[in-house]
């Protein structure tokens, strides 16, 4: 099925050919850089067959489907529908990165982030949170990056601090955010990991729509070591590679939402074990790559749910 091509709105910034080194395959770091000058994909020659990876057609999805707003399918395996863009500048919250144009969510998410933002100031001391990649227009696989982010329910944000001024677009394009964790991958590095970091997440963790929290697993380390009081809300933190520049947010599929599959519950204990211990071996901080391991294929358009043919056509 052709993606339809749509113009460009006002607020929006395009579809690009993305000119970055992917450093995993599981997230497009929030150091990569993004582009002043963002390009049209071309159309694809042959969009309708079925071989056609489905991130070629979501990627050149230039809005979001005229349909209600629904997550379909799983995190990393659906689409989304009747999407919602993230206003570029609030009050407390900048999104980064506006040429990847990722800055598109379920209405929830939207509602959670602004939440969360509007907290910054008084949990973290922060002007505001930098927010960077949400979902595509419709959802889907993208092209560069993640292999969520596919259903309009997770986001990306920075563990800089928004600074109390707004960005300039070059500034959001280039602009670094820091590596919270030491060189040697087994601790934070103190002078850049603060008390407002531990705060930002904690707040996040505690909402009830909030299903996981993933983070680098040193911040996790530090997180562990460093919070007081009630500690209920550190079993939704969950290690993983990478993310040692942002935390990633993952909210609960919308009440109702039939065709929106939910992670398993996350394991019970704060997660401060030896579970944790096992992200410092050196199997896991140095891994050793097979040389003739095979890629696994691209998802097509047949690996989602069939709803996703519907999203992808929409006017």
């Amino acid at each position: 099925m052709l993606a339809i091509q749509r113009p460009d709105r006002p607020h929006r910034v395009g579809i690009v050919i993305a000119v970055l080194a992917i450093s995993t395959c599981f997230q497009a770091s929030a150091q990569e850089k993004g582009t002043l000058e963002p390009r049209v994909l071309p159309p694809l020659p042959h969009p309708n067959d079925p071989a056609t990876p489905a991130k070629e057609l979501f990627g050149r999805a230039t809005g979001p489907a005229d349909l209600a707003a629904r997550s379909i399918g799983f995190y990393s395996r659906g689409c989304l529908a009747g999407a919602s863009a993230l206003p570029v500048n609030g009050e407390t919250w900048q999104v980064m990165r506006l040429s990847r144009d990722r800055y598109w969510g379920h209405p929830n998410l939207i509602r959670f982030l602004e939440h969360l933002s509007n907290r910054a100031p008084q949990e973290a001391g922060w002007p505001g949170i930098l927010v960077g990649d949400m979902s595509q227009p419709r959802g889907g696989p993208m092209i560069t990056g993640h292999a969520s982010h596919q259903i309009g329910l997770d986001a990306d944000i920075w563990l800089t601090p928004m600074p109390n001024r707004e960005l300039s677009r070059r500034e959001r394009e280039e602009m670094s955010a820091v590596d919270m964790v030491r060189s040697d991958k087994l601790d934070v590095d103190p002078k850049v990991w603060t008390a407002g970091q531990l705060a930002i997440i904690r707040a996040a963790a505690r909402d009830p729509g909030v299903e996981r929290i993933f983070v680098n697993a040193a911040i996790k380390k530090a997180i562990c070591r460093q919070a007081t009081g009630d500690r209920s809300w550190l079993t939704k933190v969950r290690p993983y590679y990478g993310h040692n520049y942002h935390f990633h947010v993952r909210i609960a599929c919308p009440n109702g939402d039939e065709a929106c599959r939910d992670q398993d519950p996350v394991p019970t204990g704060e997660g401060c074990d030896a579970s944790l211990a096992h992200w410092f071996t050196d199997a896991v901080l140095h891994p050793r790559l097979n040389p003739n391991a095979k890629p696994k294929p691209p998802l097509t358009l047949a690996n989602l749910p069939p709803e996703c043919g519907t999203v992808l056509v929409s006017h």
